[in-house]
């Protein structure tokens, strides 16, 4: 098949539903060879179900692609392997991975469990790393390669209830950063995405105040397939300059995210002590504070473009 992903093997990981499977029928589209995965839990990670892979890979069959099912478990290091060894077994090789598949259980601070905290980490940032690494000794051998990584603007900015998949997603920046600059002799690439989607997962986001109500209407919107291409990009040879970055895809825009930096700085020759910091230091810093109470809704107020 012709297109920019021509003779590339990708594996998408959550591909059964909302942005993963657009982004497997997407990248069929263009050329690639597709391994499916989704374990086909609920929404909080509970129960399975291969039926929405299979569907996915039937759709992508049925338009002339090519495409196999995985249903192993991303927190799963063997499991997350077998998602890589399918690729390359079945296609010859693994040119890209799509770390999207995920979970949600958000609880306000508070009321957050230790089994919720590990639930969405496993998932998130431990299936991030796992998949990634299998890819990698591939990636090093054949000298190139593009991991495709979700972040969340939960992570970037912040969001009410969700401590346990802001720290995943804001940790799965981290990774990203560090597979960048690591493998970059290899002629690896490493970037992150932001999505804004409605999809299964964010249908979950409770809303009871008439913001936020208005927010959840402005998300749905935003359609799941907007954030393929810009996928199908970063898998592809076009993006072979582009590493180490952070998007973010919100209908037609696609943003580039800054990263931290200083914005701010004093010194004290003689040195700082705690009533110097409060007299001095506070004041001068106190503008350039970011606001405690900012979240994405804040940041990204207005209507989709």
């Amino acid at each position: 098949m012709s297109g920019l992903l021509a003779d590339k093997v990708v594996a998408v990981t959550g591909a059964g539903r909302g942005v993963g499977r657009e982004i497997a029928l997407l990248c069929a589209r263009e050329g690639a060879a597709v391994v499916v995965n989704d374990l086909g839990t609920s929404g909080e990670g509970e129960g399975a179900d291969l039926s929405p892979a299979e569907e996915t890979v039937n759709d992508i069959k049925a338009a002339g692609g090519r495409a196999i099912v995985n249903g192993a478990s991303v927190a799963d290091p063997k499991g997350a392997a077998s998602i890589v060894e399918d690729a390359v077994q079945h296609f010859g090789r693994i040119d890209a991975v799509v770390n999207n598949a995920g979970i949600l259980r958000d609880r306000i601070w508070h009321k957050l469990s230790h089994e919720d905290w590990n639930a969405v980490i496993d998932v998130h940032l431990n299936g991030c790393f796992n998949v990634s690494k299998a890819a990698t000794p591939y990636f090093r051998e054949q000298g190139s390669g593009s991991f495709i990584h979700f972040t969340s603007t939960s992570g970037l900015i912040g969001n009410f209830g969700q401590a346990n998949y802001s720290a995943a997603k804001l940790g799965i920046v981290g990774l990203s950063q560090s597979i960048a600059l690591d493998m970059a002799r290899a002629g690896v690439r490493s970037n992150c995405i932001a999505p804004f989607a409605w999809s299964r997962m964010t249908a979950s986001i409770p809303a009871s105040t008439p913001e936020e109500l208005e927010r959840i209407e402005r998300m749905k919107t935003m359609s799941a397939d907007k954030i393929a291409p810009l996928v199908a990009f970063l898998a592809s040879d076009a993006a072979k300059e582009v590493t180490n970055q952070i998007f973010g895809v919100r209908k037609n825009e696609i943003f580039l995210f800054s990263k931290p930096r200083p914005i701010r700085s004093m010194q004290k020759s003689e040195g700082w002590t705690a009533q110097a910091i409060a007299d001095e230091m506070l004041p001068a810093f106190r503008p350039s504070f970011a606001r405690p109470d900012e979240r994405s809704g804040d940041v990204f107020g207005y209507d989709p473009i």
